[in-house]
């Protein structure tokens, strides 16, 4: 974990409160992305020299410097969760009372996978927008700075001959990385080519994509050599800031930023005051948070190349060239999950964007198990009355078609007298997709309704949960994906009783599978599918109510890391 602790002015700040008339000390740990802590430290040591207090109390402030992605991780583990990406944090790690996070996305995401998870204040303290990163040779060959492109003109250039050598940060680990990921995403459109199309870019991205931002600073161009320029980084969405801060070592191959249309989320820095801090903590960060909306740390946030949230600069901007005098503000909410970043954004196109990368990414095994009840056969008015199996079947044919050959994945069918009284049929057994992907894309044509089949859930559930279990890989994320529009009617199967009972004696915490359930349309039961997946050590319901959009619903499930490992 990348820990950076501002010790002098903290020392400065316990001076400070030697020389003030104080009763006591409230003592505030504030946890800042790397960046803007140089900055929140400064302000806080001239708010406590200037005698801050609580109720004649003192207010000593230590400013961290931290990694989101880090801190982040930190927060999912005790909470009992994981974020897509992050892996296991350390148990040794430490909440603060205050995380400045450098965007609200990463408190979304929390938030959608821990309930318990609810900070206050919110409101942002600095804004960054965030721009595409081009070697400025590079940049002056596609219009800059004349020409104003936009995500699309990005897309193309991605995906066909005159493509460019893209980088990113991976997105699960990066606020700035997800920002572009998600306007990519947007600037796709819809339709089968324009999901190929994103497919591709999100294939170029994943090959140039690095863990860390430092790591992909260093693959920019360090010469103007034509193969020099040809080999390295072209282009990669980045923070306005993390230009200004590269240009400030002069390097011999300067940055540009690029301004794309439509406008990406901007990074938005909100100051979160964590759920468990008591009131009197709680009213030392709010008259913190005030002493962050003065003029004078306004000058500080230019110094480390950020604007003040609403979306102006302070004296010393080292502004890029063509950047925009001022931005959109950034604007919080008491709960702390809505922002600039946030801006036309919920914590599901979030989970899309994740679960699109995920199954680009990340190396997984999947059973897909699809209802072919009777009642499948009902349409769908906002799918153009395609039938429920038609919409599942185009669901799955994408879906199969976003899965790198890192995946193995298999298929299996359900309703009722399936396999004589068994009601559940193999299709395709677990297989890589390095050699079975065309077995696989000619198994969906199999969900096909069954004339007077009712719906052999509890049964499907157990067998599919064991299947998987059995055949378990270390280092993947092993799951059950079931897709079902009903509620169990085998009169002649297990109760539900018996299948939590079951499941409960199964679920191995060293191997574990996720049961991952997707219900289809109004008539399925949210309280029995999560009886199912509870009894599990990993997983999660996910409801389409308008069968139109379950592939949207698909790529939240493949995000979803509650209880994974």
């Amino acid at each position: 974990m990348a820990i950076v602790v501002v010790l002098v002015g903290s020392w400065l700040g316990y001076q400070q409160l030697a020389d003030n008339d104080c009763s006591g000390q409230i003592r505030l740990n504030v946890a800042a992305a790397t960046e803007i802590a140089p900055a929140v430290d400064r302000a806080a040591q001239q708010w406590s020299s200037k005698g801050a207090e609580v109720n004649g109390t003192c207010v000593a402030v230590t400013v961290t410097g931290v990694n989101p992605a880090a801190m982040a991780s930190t927060i999912a583990l005790k909470h009992g969760v994981t974020l897509t990406g992050l892996g296991a944090a350390s148990k040794s790690g430490t909440i603060p009372d205050v995380w400045i996070a450098d965007s609200t996305t990463w408190l979304m995401r929390l938030r959608s996978e821990a309930s318990g998870f609810v900070p206050t204040d919110g409101k942002s303290i600095a804004t960054s927008p965030v721009v595409v990163a081009m070697p400025e040779p590079v940049a002056q060959s596609v219009g800059w700075p004349d020409r104003k492109l936009g995500w699309g003109d990005l897309l193309k250039r991605m995906t066909t001959g005159n493509s460019l050598r893209t980088g990113i940060v991976n997105p699960t680990r990066d606020a700035a990385g997800l920002a572009g990921l998600l306007a990519l995403g947007s600037s796709a459109g819809g339709g089968p080519e324009a999901k190929a199309q994103q497919v591709a870019a999100l294939r170029a991205l994943a090959a140039g994509s690095s863990s860390l931002r430092d790591d992909l600073m260093q693959k920019f161009p360090r010469s103007t050599d034509a193969a020099d320029l040809a080999s390295a980084v072209s282009a990669a969405p980045l923070s306005e800031e993390d230009v200004v801060a590269y240009n400030a070592e002069k390097p011999v191959v300067p940055l540009a930023a690029l301004y794309l249309n439509p406008q990406p989320p901007s990074l938005d820095y909100p100051f979160a005051v964590m759920p468990e801090v008591d009131l009197t903590k709680s009213a030392a960060a709010t008259g913190l948070r005030e002493a962050l909306q003065q003029q004078s740390f306004k000058d500080e946030l230019a110094k480390v190349g950020l604007r003040a949230p609403d979306g102006t600069v302070g004296a010393g901007f080292a502004s890029p060239i063509g950047a925009p005098k001022a931005t959109p503000a950034a604007t919080g909410t008491p709960n702390g999950t809505q922002g600039t970043a946030a801006a036309g954004l919920d914590a599901g196109s979030i989970n899309q964007a994740l679960g699109s990368w995920a199954a680009i990414t990340l190396p997984g095994r999947a059973l897909a198990v699809f209802d072919v009840s009777g009642s499948m056969k009902t349409k769908v008015p906002t799918a153009g009355n395609l039938s429920r199996a038609e919409v599942t079947r185009r669901a799955a044919s994408q879906g199969l078609a976003l899965f790198d050959d890192q995946w193995a994945v298999g298929t299996w069918i359900f309703s009722t007298e399936m396999d004589g009284k068994k009601p559940y049929k193999q299709i395709v057994p677990i297989t890589p997709l390095t050699s079975g992907r065309s077995q696989l894309q000619a198994s969906i044509s199999k969900i096909v309704p069954k004339d007077g089949g009712d719906t052999g859930l509890y049964d499907t559930a157990l067998a599919a949960y064991k299947s998987v279990q059995d055949t378990w890989q270390a280092g993947r994320v092993n799951s059950v994906l079931l897709f079902t529009d009903g509620v169990n009617e085998n009169k002649d199967g297990i109760t539900r009783q018996t299948l939590i009972n079951e499941l409960k004696k199964t679920a191995d915490p060293k191997r574990p599978v996720r049961m991952v359930i997707i219900g289809i349309g109004t008539g399925v039961d949210r309280n029995e599918l999560e009886a199912i997946t509870n009894a599990t050590n990993a997983g999660g319901v996910f409801i389409a109510p308008d069968p139109a959009k379950i592939s949207d619903i698909f790529l939240e499930a493949i995000s979803s890391r509650s209880g994974a490992r």
